[in-house]
């Protein structure tokens, strides 16, 4: 056994894969120690909130902050004025007027600016809708009032005339400290679509989604095995029993039969659980097929005949004489299983299929809520990409232990 383990380990493809899988799995247990946010806590009144630190703004008026000789220019001032559909007003107006901006970065708005800046004219010279007119006007009219450079002017309501008195002007040399504020939030990979804590909510979703593999894996590793043993060993009418079933789930895609048996079963029953053991009930004919093959090349071995000459039983032939032949291919089988259960689960959440919960996220369910509500459209990649770079490294990892646990165990595959 210690030289099995050592072989394996000096497998580069599984140390690589075994190397990824457990930062992977590390990452997702010490990262709640870190974090008081809970996974479905939402934050934000509103969808798909970019990455970065979040300040309370009533908090930064009042703060008395700090004069820097850092005055932001006005291409700096405007782009941060600009949102995305501005930027598309821009690009717009750009190629109605022929105005080359292909050395221009699009996802640079302060370049963006410079370039409108220097060629933006009232006076058009091509036709376009009103509407893109409105919208010209309003970007011209968000760099004039950026150029004027007059400040923030606070007001306050004079408590005996009621009128609003200036109080203050906030210029762009003033500066706030985020260690002086006390409402200070961090979204690394910023909000989903309702508002809640990527980041935090990915670690959560990836623990799910390994529970559902591992219970799928587990499922459909042991009746594969149990019905794989059973028909290779025994044979004769068990054997074609065994194998007429096995080729019938073979025959149908087993999508297809995932997809029937989670709709039967409805949304109410249908939480992380259950789906794990509707993958793991589906998923096992390939693996029982493997392990039939297997099995038959051995039980005329004579080891085996050796057994069955001596009385031994078949419980005890199948368990001493036959098992730790193929456990090598057993242990195989379970990684490329939960590597299929974890995209199983993806599969069918996408078509609104996988957990019905709202307790619980899950890689598939986050790409059904960012797909749902068009991340992809608003630009929102880090509602999904996040995501979909999990499912990656996940399956990746584990096809790399699952290659490099073949080049040990099978001697055709040796150097």
């Amino acid at each position: 056994m210690k030289n099995t383990l050592n072989q394996v380990f000096h497998a580069p493809k599984f140390l690589i894969g075994f190397i990824i899988f457990v930062g992977l799995i590390g990452f997702c247990f010490i990262y709640p120690f870190f974090t008081d946010k809970g996974p479905l806590t939402m934050y934000g009144n509103g969808n798909f909130f970019p990455p970065g630190t979040y300040v309370n703004r009533e908090e930064v008026v009042e703060d008395d902050g700090y004069t820097l000789n850092i005055e932001r220019n006005a291409e700096t001032k405007i782009a941060a004025s600009l949102g995305d559909n501005e930027i598309k007003g821009i690009l717009t107006y750009f190629d109605l007027a022929g105005i080359d901006y292909s050395g221009i970065d699009t996802n640079d708005k302060v370049a963006l600016v410079d370039l409108w800046m220097e060629n933006y004219s009232s006076d058009y010279s091509f036709k376009t809708t009103t509407a893109n007119k409105k919208l010209f006007a309003r970007i011209q009219s968000i760099v004039e009032k950026a150029q004027k450079d007059t400040g923030v002017i606070i007001a306050e309501k004079n408590a005996e005339t009621g009128e609003l008195e200036q109080s203050e002007t906030i210029t762009g040399t003033s500066y706030s400290n985020t260690s002086d504020l006390a409402s200070v939030i961090t979204f690394v990979l910023g909000t989903d679509n309702f508002g809640r804590d990527v980041l935090t909510e990915l670690v959560s979703a990836t623990k799910a989604s390994l529970r559902i593999g591992l219970l799928a894996g587990c499922i459909a590793t042991t009746i594969g095995l149990l019905l794989g043993l059973l028909a290779g060993y025994v044979g004769g009418v068990i054997d074609n029993l065994i194998t007429f079933v096995t080729n019938l789930f073979t025959v149908i895609p087993s999508f297809i039969i995932l997809i029937l048996i989670s709709y039967s079963v409805g949304d109410s029953a249908r939480g992380v659980t259950v789906v794990g053991i509707i993958i793991g009930c589906t998923a096992w004919p390939w693996t029982t097929r493997s392990v039939r093959s297997q099995v038959i090349s051995l039980r005329n071995r004579d080891h085996v005949n050796l057994s069955k000459l001596s009385g031994h039983s078949m419980m005890r032939i199948i368990l001493t004489d036959i098992l730790p032949y193929i456990a090598s291919y057993v242990v195989m089988a379970l990684i490329l299983q939960i590597s299929s259960g974890v995209l199983a689960e993806a599969q069918l959440s996408m078509i609104g299929l996988g957990p019905a919960t709202t307790k619980q996220a899950t890689l598939g369910l986050m790409m059904q809520w960012a797909t749902q509500y068009s991340a992809h459209l608003n630009g929102a990649w880090w509602a999904y990409f996040p995501v979909v770079i999990t499912i990656a490294l996940m399956t990746f990892s584990m096809n790399l232990m699952n290659q490099g646990l073949d080049q040990v165990f099978n001697p055709q595959l040796r150097d």
